[in-house]
């Protein structure tokens, strides 16, 4: 049986302001065409469906319409919620959708062994079972007690997140003896490479967890959060399959990829690298280099190529400030577009809110990046200062959970 394991669609995702829908649809094409060339059973989407919580009626219009391209494979579908995700906008139609042989699991269910997927073969046997585990709220992981300090929460998050996975082994033990198992999963695991697109989780990333304490039950871990395609260091083969299309320009020099799990050859993985639909470019100089090559770009890619200009000098001037602006505003060449544009001067040391008035613009600045800029001019202890920023991320996971009960 072939598996195919791919995570954070963000489907609704815009790139500094530019709608990346064409580049979903070209990616799920592919995933089709994929599926049918290397005849895939079970498709695995771990986390992050959508990028809002409360997506926009045309984001959930082109959620289901790659799901009926998908159906039409009869390949057996596993979705999970991540953290950017609803559980119960996910949810809703889970019931309509399993009757299509398509599981959604939005959050973490009262009962356990509700995350456990049985799947069967084409002579209907069952060959092995999912232990679906979809992005795991604070909620789901710890009771708040009044005094507990920054490290003891920091350690019951991870405590969770470890009996979570440990559970879900002994439950498939129970229900499903002597069948193998693979799980699903949407954290922030240690040793890893981010890129700026993900959003922090469980508390600042500080919770990041030791992927050792999965255990050594599952034959794979199919992981989704981190956009960077990544193997974890475990006690068994744990892969971030990364985002399917490019989220921020830190990721321009990823190789995006789906893996491809056989459970014939031992469950070792294949990575299937996605072909690039669209192209990021980072451009950097003094306003002579970069008039130099934004001239001498040219296009190879289905979609305008999108461009972050960044204008290099040694010493601040206004008069260079003026010529930037006017080459980024002047720009028009077909097939190219420039999304993002800043200054970086080597020789003039700003403070913080410089930097957020001259070299940031709004749509890059996170909110707990405001909220540290705000806590930096007041003299806290390091205890304190932690227990701040943690209160912050909890509030910041209620509201951003509260989303999704925002009428449209």
């Amino acid at each position: 049986m072939k598996i195919l394991h791919t995570a954070d669609w963000h489907i609704g995702k815009k790139l500094h302001k530019h709608d990346l829908s064409q580049d979903f649809d070209l990616f799920i094409n592919w995933l089709c065409k994929a599926i049918k060339e290397y005849s895939v059973e079970v498709l695995l989407v771990s986390g992050d469906v959508f990028d809002l919580a409360n997506p926009s009626s045309e984001s959930r219009k082109q959620f289901y319409q790659a799901l009926v391209q998908l159906r039409e494979l009869k390949c057996k579908i596993i979705l999970t919620g991540g953290n950017h995700d609803s559980p119960a906008m996910l949810n809703a139609p889970s019931e309509i959708l399993k009757a299509l042989d398509m599981h959604v699991i939005g959050g973490m269910p009262d009962d356990i062994s509700d995350t456990l997927i049985p799947v069967e073969n084409r002579v209907g046997k069952t060959e092995l079972v999912i232990a679906a585990l979809p992005f795991l709220r604070d909620v789901d992981l710890r009771t708040a007690i009044e005094g507990e300090t920054y490290s003891e929460r920091v350690e019951a998050v991870q405590k969770g997140i470890q009996n979570t996975f440990k559970m879900a082994a002994e439950v498939c033990k129970v229900q499903y003896p002597n069948l193998p198992a693979l799980a699903m999963g949407h954290l922030y695991a240690a040793g890893i490479s981010t890129s700026d697109s993900e959003r922090d989780i469980q508390i600042g990333n500080l919770a990041a967890f030791d992927a050792d304490q999965f255990g050594n039950y599952f034959q794979y871990i199919a992981l989704g959060h981190i956009h960077k395609p990544q193997q974890v260091k475990a006690q068994v083969p744990t892969f971030y399959s990364g985002s399917p299309i490019p989220l921020s320009f830190s990721e321009y020099a990823d190789q995006k990829r789906v893996l491809i799990i056989d459970t014939d050859n031992n469950f070792n993985s294949e990575s299937i690298p996605i072909p690039t639909f669209r192209q990021l470019l980072k451009v950097s100089g003094n306003i002579e280099q970069l008039q130099l090559k934004l001239d001498s770009l040219e296009s190879h890619a289905v979609l305008d190529t999108l461009i972050e200009v960044i204008l290099k000098e040694d010493n601040y001037d206004a008069t260079k400030i003026m010529q930037f602006d006017q080459l980024v505003s002047n720009f028009d060449k077909t097939g190219f577009e420039i999304v993002k544009h800043r200054t970086d001067f080597a020789h003039q040391l700003k403070g913080a809110s410089e930097l957020y008035k001259e070299s940031i613009q709004l749509e890059d600045i996170k909110p707990k990046d405001v909220f540290e800029e705000m806590i930096a001019q007041h003299q806290y202890d390091e205890e304190t200062r932690k227990e701040i920023l943690m209160a912050f991320d909890e509030l910041l996971e209620e509201v951003q959970s509260a989303e999704s009960a925002k009428p449209e």
